[in-house]
């Protein structure tokens, strides 16, 4: 990129209706960049910036290529892609050939724009209890989603190591925050949260949850992605993206019901055999991520609970 000191890249959001990319065009928004916002769909409630309709799994990358070079683009996030409710048949294009596309269009282009790609922890798989997860950890995806993730992974370390691609990618750990997916844990227990509400109290059926994670507030992760955009030292290709620290799923969705203030009776759901807390583990090693970004999480899982909450049930609703 020729950027300037005074000159702010300006951003394509591929995915910008989405969960992150709503945040993250938001705040690119706010910050004076020149935004192109770019999703499948005409949403309702058009992002701010230019807004153009591309379906990166089906339409043609010299199309796209020709889009980025008429809005003078500096930088591309990828925040596309899915999980929570789709069909395995539907996540292979939606989170794999996408990227297939989209290094295309970029080798196809005379200056290709940086591209910041949001990965997934569930890249690496699951580690043993207290493990800290490097960049360098092997990555040995438990599910078909991981399996996708790292192998898009893999095609875009591939582009910078062997043909000089600009390119980083961000391995989040699980974002939370207003406008959680309505198929998600929280989403789901928001909902139902929600309905109790209205009717006086909620019945919450539970597994014991004792699976610890990653997690990460939303707007950090989209401070972190900003950041991704013009790093002011020299990123290695992949980054982790977490608060550095192991936290039970069941802690989380407890928070969620502290936030409610719904009166709340919880239902204890066996686990399935072979589950537990020594087999379900995510940590974040961070050293890397803070030296190349200088960027460090600042937001706790109560903020990000708390704004989720608020975006399902304003204040005064």
């Amino acid at each position: 990129m020729s950027l300037t000191s005074q000159t702010l890249p300006r951003v394509a959001v591929l995915g910008a209706t989405g969960f992150i990319g709503r945040a993250l065009c938001a705040t690119l928004d706010e910050r004076g960049h020149g935004l192109l916002a770019v999703a499948r769909k005409q949403p309702t409630v058009t992002p701010p910036g230019a807004f153009v309709a591309f379906d990166l799994t089906l339409d043609p990358p010299a199309e796209l290529a020709a889009i980025l070079a008429a809005h003078r683009i500096d930088a591309i996030v990828n925040a596309a892609g899915g999980n929570w409710g789709l069909t395995e048949e539907q996540m292979v294009p939606a989170n794999l050939g996408m990227v297939e596309r989209l290094l295309e269009t970029l080798e196809g282009m005379a200056k290709p724009p940086r591209l910041v790609h949001i990965g997934s922890v569930h890249e690496y798989g699951l580690f043993p209890i207290d493990t800290s997860i490097t960049e360098d950890s092997p990555a040995h995806p438990s599910t078909f989603y991981g399996e996708l993730k790292l192998r898009a992974t893999e095609l875009i370390t591939e582009a910078v190591r062997d043909r000089g691609l600009d390119a980083l990618v961000l391995r989040l750990g699980n974002v939370v925050g207003a406008g959680q997916p309505a198929h998600s844990l929280l989403g789901v227990m928001a909902a139902k949260l929600a309905e109790g509400r209205a009717a006086g109290g909620a019945e919450l059926s539970l597994m014991p949850l004792t699976a610890r994670r990653e997690f990460l507030h939303l707007l950090d992760a989209v401070e972190a992605v900003t950041a991704a955009l013009a790093p002011a030292r020299t990123c290695p290709p992949v980054l982790n993206l977490g608060l550095g620290r192991a936290t039970s799923a069941r802690e989380v969705v407890e928070l969620l019901i502290e936030e409610s203030h719904v009166p709340t009776r919880i239902v204890e759901v066996p686990a399935p055999d072979g589950t537990g807390p020594e087999t379900e583990w995510h940590r974040f090693d961070m050293s890397a991520t803070e030296r190349a970004l200088d960027w460090k999480p600042s937001r706790s899982l109560r903020d990000a609970v708390a704004e989720l909450w608020a975006a399902v049930c304003p204040v005064g609703v």
